[in-house]
């Protein structure tokens, strides 16, 4: 399974990393990216995952930007501490979404969705 990452927090990038080696040993982080222009920009430059992990909040603004400048075709699992975008969330390519910490149990459940789904 090919796994994007859009988070800002370097500290998250690293927790999210290893809870998901931890409950997916298959799992290739093939990207992490920190902004929206940078993760368009590498949405368009490679071939789409298989599932993103985005968090909402970013350094350059919300990641719902991301789906108005670029087509993503990927699931998503949204990673935030909010608890307000869930609504929105669901709007998009959502599969789950998961509020900081990250709970090993709650991404398990939600890669058991997306697998579930992605068949």
């Amino acid at each position: 399974m090919k796994v994007l990452i859009i988070e800002d927090e370097d500290l998250a990038v690293k927790k999210l990393h290893k809870t998901l080696q931890a409950v997916e040993t298959s799992a290739e982080i093939v990207g992490v990216e920190d902004s929206i222009k940078g993760s368009v920009e590498w949405l368009q430059a490679n071939e789409h995952p298989d599932l993103i992990l985005m968090d909402i909040e970013l350094s350059d603004g919300q990641s719902f930007e991301i789906f108005n400048l670029v087509e993503v075709k990927s699931p998503v699992i949204f990673t935030t501490s909010y608890d307000e975008f869930a609504i929105k969330a669901f709007k998009v390519n959502s599969v789950d979404y998961l509020l900081k910490p990250i709970q090993k149990d709650e991404l398990q459940i939600a890669l058991e969705k997306f697998k579930k789904l992605s068949v």
